[in-house]
């Protein structure tokens, strides 16, 4: 009969460390997202888990770390987000409305909502160029999808950074009105704030499934 060993693997340490460590942000970022960041300490974060926050500390050097790891997931979110949109078939209009429908469902989940409501004053100096420059990252694909839909005239010739402000602004807005036990799902706002924009870009005359 084979041994069965008490002791855990190193694999198994290491899944039970990054598990531990992914409760600490979920819990952290919906504390931010409905106290603020401000208004969030540490220490709620831990009470809300039943640890101390010395053992946050295990995980997470200081409240600057943790916001800057919430932060990262949302974006990175966004960005895997465009890289499927990119290599979608069809027009350059249904690359960008497959973006942007999975754009706004980030923007309505825990961690892409943290995004878009905390302002950049709440980060260290250290953590700024890091999500600054994940946020141009993200513009630049936006900006992208849609100059490939103007030039394949699967949409209007826009001005395209005007374009893209205009667009962002409005698939950001549900991170703030959103109520996670609303009636309608993230999919199905989604779908249907993209089709309300979509029809602004759309050439005159021309209809499109979303």
């Amino acid at each position: 009969m084979e041994d069965v060993t008490p002791f855990r693997s190193a694999e198994q340490r290491l899944a039970d460390r990054a598990a531990k460590r992914a409760a600490v942000l979920r819990a952290a970022v919906r504390m931010f997202n409905e106290k603020g960041f401000f208004a969030t300490s540490l220490d709620d974060v831990a009470a809300s888990l039943g640890v101390s926050k010395r053992t946050i500390y295990h995980y997470l050097s200081s409240k600057d770390q943790v916001l800057l790891e919430c932060l990262t997931i949302g974006l990175e979110q966004l960005l895997e987000a465009a890289a499927q949109a990119r290599a979608e078939p069809g027009t350059g209009r249904d690359r960008l409305a497959k973006f942007l429908r999975r754009y706004a469902e980030i923007n309505m989940n825990d961690f892409g909502r943290c995004v878009i409501r905390t302002g950049e004053e709440a980060l260290s100096a250290e953590s700024l160029p890091r999500y600054r420059a994940m946020k141009r990252e993200i513009d630049g694909e936006l900006r992208g999808l849609i100059a490939q839909a103007v030039e394949d005239g699967s949409i209007a010739p826009v001005d395209v950074k005007i374009a893209a402000f205009t667009v962002a602004g409005a698939i950001n807005w549900p991170a703030r009105w959103y109520k996670p036990d609303g009636a309608e799902s993230p999919e199905k706002l989604a779908a249907e704030i993209v089709d309300l924009l979509l029809k602004g870009l759309d050439r005159p005359g021309e209809k499109h499934p979303v």
